[in-house]
């Protein structure tokens, strides 16, 4: 009797769990997260600092969400295939709150990844990335490991900044006995369902003088079912941006509102903003007069 309870209680649990998951959606890349970055252009060589934070909720399961995404971005002085070489590294928090039933909180996936930037000519640059999200053990953390590769096309010219991000999560582990964020239903709940996915961020904005506004859009997609019965999620987003630059620090903030979503159980309205700046940047080269006597 004991451990039938222990495993009704455990269950229970968890299905508190899979409705902040819901709110969380079924990928592993934040949905939304890197919108208003120029991510498929070359970044100067140097040392950066972003932070992304969002906080919303999701209509009809009465779930809040907030997530803060630290970043550290070196852009090496180092070339490959033509392409400057950056190094990312990310160590997401999370929170989620069902309200009147549960409230988790803790540290999420972190995420090392490689990154290859090519300046095409006239305003335009493309990249692709290749990294992992790594297994972590918190109850807010999928259980397994993911990798990540995105692929990123940017217009920088003329204070534009067109950018479309494609980003394809494949999990190396679909099915685990760590629940964690995302149980799988029914009779597998004390089983870790972790589909593979796809996002992709859309942003086009305008700078007018220190200024930057423009509209935001995103789209995600569960790619697969772990298990049979497993509901796959999709989800599209539509908002604004505006964002001030501080010479080279930077602020944006932008809201967006779904306006299709598919098993997650209700609309999700989201508030972001960012800070982002350079940590260190080499000096500029100094120019040496050659003097000849004669």
């Amino acid at each position: 009797m004991t451990s039938k309870m222990t495993k009704l209680t455990a269950a229970c649990a968890l299905s508190l769990c899979a409705t902040a998951s819901a709110a969380l959606a079924g990928s592993v890349t934040q949905p939304g997260e890197t919108l208003g970055l120029a991510t498929g252009a070359q970044l100067p060589e140097g040392l950066y600092f972003l932070n992304t934070a969002d906080w919303g909720t999701r209509s009809g399961v009465d779930t809040s969400v907030g997530v803060t995404i630290p970043v550290v971005a070196w852009s090496t002085p180092w070339t490959f295939l033509g392409a400057r070489v950056h190094f990312l590294l990310a160590t997401p928090l999370v929170e989620v709150g069902v309200q009147h039933a549960t409230y988790l909180r803790g540290v999420y996936n972190p995420l090392l990844a490689g990154q290859l930037a090519w300046d095409l000519g006239n305003n335009w640059g493309f990249s692709y990335m290749l990294g992992a999200y790594f297994d972590a053990s918190s109850e807010v953390a999928w259980s397994s490991t993911s990798l990540n590769q995105r692929f990123a096309l940017s217009y920088t010219g003329y204070g534009w900044n067109l950018t479309a991000n494609v980003i394809w999560g494949t999990q190396f582990n679909h099915v685990t006995g760590r629940p964690q964020l995302s149980p799988c239903p029914a009779s597998f709940v004390l089983n870790g369902c972790n589909p593979d996915f796809l996002n992709v961020d859309l942003t086009a904005t305008k700078r007018f003088d220190k200024w930057e506004i423009g509209p935001v859009a995103f789209g995600s997609t569960d790619l697969n079912s772990p298990i049979a019965g497993y509901q796959q999620q999709s989800q599209i987003a539509l908002g604004g941006l505006v964002g001030y630059h501080f010479g080279p620090l930077v602020l944006q903030a932008y809201l967006t509102r779904d306006v299709y979503q598919k098993n997650y159980g209700g609309y999700d309205t989201r508030l972001w903003t960012r800070v982002s700046f350079p940590i260190w940047t080499p000096p500029a080269p100094t120019n040496t007069l050659l003097y000849r006597k004669g």
